[in-house]
């Protein structure tokens, strides 16, 4: 508090001289008088014992004040400083661990990008070269009549003629796609008079298209076919009709189930 009051004291008698140097100027004693009246007026005597106290701490604070004033300001600016150095040399580091961080984002991109394309033309030339074909045969060898059943049965293509591709199953009889693609399927059968010749190809458990022939005497014969869009897993095979009979042996193959791939689809 002391110290303040030494400032404002110091102030008030800079701002006097100042403006008696500009009315007309001030002789020292008048100076030394006005100093004198002011520190009157700030500390007036109670005592001599007192005054003289109040002089002495006054003198010491104004001493003691300034100094430490400009030493701290000077540590002030000199922290300040540093900061300011600190400040610019992360605002440097950050611009290139940026940079850095965005050189390596792009070239994972750009080998992403490339593994990308070449996966993509590696299976657009697997699907290209892919061939897909088979046709079977109803019996392995021998001959004789599969039917009549009283239910639906799924017909067992079993002497393999083609199978590129190998999606065409003997045991089971079904084909499953392999890719997404346009298909063509065909199915004869061969019978003789008295029950009938019917069976149907059959994509997903739905019948698509039927072949189909019946009279009292003499043979029977009829063939369909159909093209189908498959899936991948998609599944197609062939039912012989309830109460229909049909006939075959190996050397002939009067009864058979085809399907090739027309053209794979993305």
């Amino acid at each position: 508090m002391k110290a303040l009051v030494c400032i404002l004291l110091l102030l008030e008698t800079f701002v006097f001289v100042v403006q008696q140097q500009v009315d007309g100027g001030l002789n020292e004693n008048e100076i030394s008088q006005q100093i004198s009246s002011e520190d009157g007026r700030q500390n007036p005597p109670r005592t001599d014992t007192l005054g003289a106290e109040a002089s002495t701490d006054s003198q010491q604070s104004c001493h003691l004040c300034f100094p430490d004033i400009h030493a701290a300001l000077r540590e002030l600016t000199a922290t300040v400083t540093e900061q300011k150095a600190n400040i610019r040399a992360l605002e440097t580091q950050l611009r290139e661990q940026q940079t850095f961080i965005l050189e390596e984002l792009k070239k994972k991109d750009d080998e992403i990008l490339n593994l990308t394309l070449s996966q993509v033309e590696e299976l657009r030339k697997e699907n290209r070269d892919k061939k897909i074909a088979f046709s079977a045969g109803l019996r392995q060898s021998g001959a004789g009549y599969t039917g009549p059943y009283k239910s639906e049965i799924t017909l067992t293509y079993k002497k393999v003629i083609t199978n590129i591709g190998n999606a065409y199953n003997p045991v089971t009889g079904v084909f499953r796609a392999p890719l997404k693609g346009v298909y063509m399927f065909r199915v004869s059968v061969y019978g003789h008079g008295g029950t009938g010749a019917t069976a149907s190809i059959i994509k997903n458990g739905e019948q698509v298209v039927v072949a189909h022939d019946y009279q009292a005497k003499d043979r029977l014969n009829s063939s369909n076919g159909v093209v189908l869009l498959l899936e991948v897993g998609d599944v197609v095979y062939v039912r012989l009709w309830p109460n229909r009979r049909i006939s075959d042996n190996s050397q002939e193959n009067l009864n058979t189930f085809s399907g090739f791939l027309l053209f794979p689809l993305r």
